[in-house]
């Protein structure tokens, strides 16, 4: 009797491919990161270090998974590398650390903040209730997992349509930004360096803040065997990715006072967007 393999149906074309990396790396991170690189950097351009340091940290290490999935063509990230040249032993330590530990709290993590910026405009300036808050995450954890266990083809679907969203949101902001700066309107940017923090503790806190708004470029490795083309791999899109990401905060820099958005409780996205919104729209 001849022996029988199982394998992944290859269903991910180049666009799902590349809304996969793109749409997981825009999440919860990017809104949220600049309000810690920024309150442990202490000024604007010593963020702008950190956020492009970042940036390239992230772009190097794909280059390196690329590397890898193209040696190997194997779905499974970093555990079919390491059991690809190390012990298995270490191998079976990394897949039980990302399936109970890693992944876990960063989808929890990425599902609270979701949860929060959809509850937030039916409630009060008090915001919603924790309770509220927590269960809408759990249900949007529910709802993912379903629809992830259903169908291949309508979860890349899904990733499209909200990926060309998160982009349509950033390209808004990112031009608005610039729109301000054209106008002379800014409030921080002209101190540059002024106010940095010197300390090797502060700044590492910087770059794992900005690090976690990349977080995702690893992600297209763990589907490889799903993917139609293996080896378009997707770093042409990360590679276009960064300079949108290293843009975004400037607009931020240029549309308030750095003391407001590093003491807002909510980061970046808990801005005021009315003021923002008059500022930009009005001479």
């Amino acid at each position: 009797m001849a022996a029988t393999t199982v394998q992944l149906e290859r269903k991910l074309g180049l666009l799902s491919a590349v809304a996969m990396i793109v749409g997981t790396m825009i999440g919860s991170g990017i809104f949220i990161s600049p309000k810690g690189v920024l309150e442990a950097s202490k000024s604007v351009g010593l963020t702008m270090i950190v956020w492009l340091g970042c940036g390239v940290i992230a772009m190097l290490s794909s280059l390196s998974y690329v590397e890898l999935g193209t040696f190997t063509a194997k779905s499974g990230g970093e555990f079919t590398y390491i059991l690809k040249g190390l012990p298995a032993v270490l191998a079976f330590l990394c897949s039980w650390c990302t399936a109970l530990i890693i992944r876990p709290s960063a989808f929890a993590v990425s599902s609270l903040v979701f949860a929060e910026y959809v509850a937030s405009p039916i409630f009060d300036s008090c915001g919603p209730p924790v309770v509220f808050v927590k269960c809408l995450a759990a249900l949007a954890i529910i709802v993912i997992t379903a629809i992830n266990c259903y169908s291949v083809e309508l979860t890349a679907g899904i990733l499209v349509v909200f990926t060309v969203a998160k982009i349509t949101a950033l390209l808004i902001i990112i031009i608005g930004g610039f729109v301000m700066l054209g106008k002379g309107e800014f409030y921080d940017l002209p101190e540059g360096f002024t106010g940095s923090e010197t300390s090797g503790s502060a700044i590492a806190l910087a770059f794992y803040d900005g690090l976690w708004a990349y977080n995702g470029w690893n992600n297209l490795s763990n589907v490889i065997e799903e993917l139609k083309n293996p080896n378009s791999y997707g770093l042409i899109e990360f590679l276009g990715l960064l300079p949108s990401y290293y843009q975004f905060p400037w607009p931020y820099q240029s549309l308030g006072q750095q003391t407001e958005l590093v003491l807002h409780p909510r980061g970046y996205n808990g801005f005021d967007h009315d003021n923002t919104r008059r500022n930009i729209f009005t001479n």
